[in-house]
């Protein structure tokens, strides 16, 4: 069970006390981990099985873990219960989405008018494309109207799940980060601020934005 190290250091430098939750599939025990925490990070990883939204396999789908998708599943499912706030980050704002009533792409290239290069396959500190951040949301305080992002990801939110609302938008039209409008404060965006918190004074303020709200 581990998760990689830039997430660790990304809540410490925001003032954070980081903690791992370890996979597993009691709900009670999940309940008991949401319990000794005060916000959550959901993490990049495996593919979502597309199952969990209606739609059978394409070939372009990546690896998936079952367990994975149950215990992401029931971790957003009891956060918004207990009201903690969350920061979905890369896989994390798919799950989000499919947890709460959304679908995915199972590959950008299935989007009409895709044509980014989502997955730039190396050097994570480096920004590869620009985003387009909507007024009226928690990204537009910190970034303004635009910023730059990496990219490690080829899945991507298709129809957005009740409840939430786009907030940013790469060139080609893919959902870049999407905001719970209402009740308890959700924060998910495709790119890994993780990554480039440690030279990207802006996405350093993800991380303490979650803190401020837990």
């Amino acid at each position: 069970a581990y998760v990689n190290h830039d997430y660790v250091r990304s809540v410490l430098d925001a003032g954070g006390i980081p903690l791992i939750i370890p996979v597993n599939t009691d709900e009670e025990i999940i309940k008991a981990q949401l319990a000794c925490i005060d916000g959550l990070v959901i993490s990049g990883g495996y593919d979502v099985n597309p199952l969990l939204f209606g739609e059978e396999p394409h070939h372009l789908l990546g690896m998936t873990l079952a367990q994975r998708d149950t215990f992401d599943l029931a971790l957003i499912k009891y956060a918004l219960e207990m009201k903690k706030p969350i920061l979905g980050i890369c896989r994390g704002i798919q799950i989000i989405n499919t947890a709460c009533g959304g679908t995915l792409y199972q590959d950008c290239s299935l989007s009409e008018g895709s044509y980014i290069k989502h997955s730039q396959g190396h050097s994570p500190t480096q920004v590869s494309h620009s985003v387009k951040i909507e007024k009226d949301s928690y990204l537009y305080e910190i970034f303004g109207s635009q910023t730059l992002v990496n990219s490690f990801h080829h899945m991507s939110v298709k129809d957005l799940a009740p409840g939430f609302k786009i907030t940013a938008t790469a060139a080609d039209g893919i959902i870049e980060a999407m905001e719970k409008e209402t009740g308890s404060f959700i924060l998910a965006v495709q790119w890994h601020p993780e990554m480039l918190s440690g030279v990207n004074q802006d996405m350093r303020k993800l991380f303490k934005l979650l803190l401020e709200k837990s």
